[in-house]
């Protein structure tokens, strides 16, 4: 089974003010495990000071894994979209 390295781009709810990119940053870093090898979380401005987070991670190319992130990274407070910017297998 091969790897698949994706980066996300984490986009704050827009139905929450004062939304925290470091606090959101710091739980995704805590969804690294056996599974998900998150390697790099970055907080980048997005505009009139909002900001975004980005992700990379390298997965197992398995069925529904991709899907199992999205869910557990949608389940953190501030998180709003979550859009995939590029997907690849090692």
């Amino acid at each position: 089974m091969g790897m698949v390295a994706m980066t996300y781009k984490l986009n704050p709810d827009s139905d929450v003010e004062n939304v925290d990119a470091d606090a959101i940053a710091t739980a995704v870093q805590g969804l690294s495990d056996d599974t998900y090898n998150i390697q790099s979380v970055e907080v980048k401005p997005l505009a009139f000071g909002l900001k975004f987070v980005q992700i990379h991670v390298v997965m197992n190319d398995g069925e529904g894994l991709a899907d199992a992130l999205e869910g557990k990274i949608s389940d953190i407070p501030g998180v709003g979209e979550i859009e995939v910017l590029s997907m690849g297998l090692l």
